[in-house]
């Protein structure tokens, strides 16, 4: 939710120094430290009983369906769009548009040269997808390789990706973060260097945390998440090395921290575990469906120049209708896709 919302204030902002829920795209991060742990604690001692095969299986059933239904919604709404902001559109046949959504059904990413949008995106209908094609890497790599890494060896490799994530922040010239969606080298080495410290991160707390018990961990991780997502930008224009520390540190520290907490909590209580178990049945659809409507919603912002006073209503119809969409794809396509395909292409050892 806090993503959608840095994608709506986004599209009101002038640069990133009035960017409201400034560092959110941190959350990519935080996803990525999350995912590691939860492969490392699903997997990691079952590799007697799962095949590297069945593995794979698993991880397509559990993301893969909501890839195409995120290409599928951003299909119709690229078909509905137009505007200045996106100048190729009106040119560009129906049958490129559904060529491209095809594609993304691979997740094999797209190069600059069949960039339909003008945002040299890799998934131009659903620019987030990125993340999903980083996600199936790290899938890979621990299936692979790392999974039979030492604790000393899967830690010498976080270092290592902790060092390249520090020089990365501190010495690109934007000051931050941002980036990885495009074929692009330099968007490659965003994309791969935001991928590796976290997700392997994860893996290695998920091996080495002796969880304990924390008191209200729901409450704290949420804000922590809140608080470090909405810190405003550090250091101006003229000290950016200070904004790139600060979201390394963020990612090296406090993300590993708040994934031990949520896992060393314990939620109690009928209220909060229905919260709890519907902000986690949603998160993964609404992030993966949510952009298109950002798209939309951006092109009216900057077309017409409409303020954040203005254009609040919009924007948070453009909230809720992202939370709906998310749910609907959630329980009338996601969840009844991922049991029938289970039955169908999952091994009883699986």
């Amino acid at each position: 939710m806090m993503v959608v919302m840095l994608h709506i204030f986004e599209a009101h902002s002038t640069s990133p120094l009035d960017q409201v829920i400034n560092h959110g795209y941190l959350a990519v991060g935080f996803f990525f430290v999350l995912s590691g742990f939860v492969i490392g604690y699903a997997y990691d001692d079952r590799w007697h009983k799962v095949s590297i095969a069945d593995f794979f299986k698993r991880r397509l059933v559990r993301l893969h369906p909501m890839v195409i239904m995120g290409m599928i919604v951003g299909a119709i709404c690229f078909y509905f769009q137009g505007g200045a902001l996106w100048p190729l559109i009106s040119s560009i046949p129906v049958g490129k548009m559904l060529l491209v959504m095809l594609i993304g059904f691979t997740m094999f990413p797209l190069p600059p040269t069949m960039d339909i949008r003008g945002w040299f995106e890799s998934y131009p209908l659903n620019g987030p997808a990125w993340t999903l094609f980083y996600e199936y890497i790290a899938n890979i790599l621990y299936a692979v390789v790392i999974r039979k890494f030492s604790k000393t060896a899967l830690a010498i490799l976080v270092f290592i990706a902790g060092c390249a994530l520090v020089h990365l922040a501190l010495t690109r010239g934007e000051g931050d973060l941002i980036g990885g969606w495009s074929l692009e080298p330099e968007q490659l080495r965003v994309g791969f260097t935001r991928l590796m410290y976290p997700f392997f991160a994860g893996l290695l707390l998920s091996r080495v945390g002796k969880l304990t018990y924390i008191k209200n961990a729901f409450l704290w991780c949420s804000l922590l998440i809140i608080v470090v997502l909405s810190i405003p930008r550090i250091g101006g224009t003229t000290h950016l090395w200070m904004n790139g520390l600060y979201e390394a540190l963020i990612i090296i520290f406090i993300f590993p921290l708040v994934v031990y907490m949520g896992a060393s909590g314990n939620v109690k209580g009928n209220y909060p575990n229905r919260i709890c178990k519907f902000l986690g049945d949603i998160s993964y659809p609404i992030y993966i469906t949510h952009y298109p409507l950002i798209y939309i919603y951006t092109a009216w912002v900057r077309d017409n120049k409409v303020s954040l006073q203005r254009g609040w209503p919009f924007g948070f119809l453009v909230f809720v209708s992202a939370i709906a969409i998310a749910y609907v794809s959630l329980k009338f396509y996601d969840e009844p896709i991922r049991a029938w395909l289970k039955k169908k292409i999952l091994s009883k050892e699986g």
